[in-house]
């Protein structure tokens, strides 16, 4: 089983992969690791799950989802603002356009009045 120096002989253990070439990249499809039964209980520092990782992950993927809704919803903002602000605008210039026609209204009646008197 071992060959000179307690070193596991390369023909006796299947090859399946290294740590640094797997056989798959995909970690659902990669073969578990395993504790070697040799290693004494309690030896080695225990497998660490942090709570909450999974869900802030979960948290991170739905927001990164939702990053392209938001972002329409901002730029339909924009252009509502936009079309609202244009809309302000052509009120404001028929305002005027209309405001300048009453003061020649007025300016003709004055004038016709005027010459009513006069004569």
């Amino acid at each position: 089983m071992t060959a000179g120096l307690g070193v596991m002989s390369p023909t006796d253990t299947k090859r399946i992969g290294t740590i640094d070439r797997p056989q798959t990249h995909d970690p659902r499809n990669q073969a578990p690791m395993i504790t070697p039964m040799r290693e004494p209980v309690g030896s080695a520092t225990q497998d660490v799950t942090i709570i909450g990782a999974s869900d802030s992950r979960q948290n991170r993927t739905r927001e990164m989802q939702l990053i392209p809704e938001a972002l329409a919803r901002a730029h339909m903002h924009d252009r509502l603002r936009e079309a609202e602000e244009g809309r302000q605008a052509v009120r404001m210039v028929a305002a005027r356009r209309m405001q300048r026609r009453a003061e020649r209204a007025s300016l003709r009646a004055r004038r016709a009045l005027a010459m009513a008197v006069m004569q």
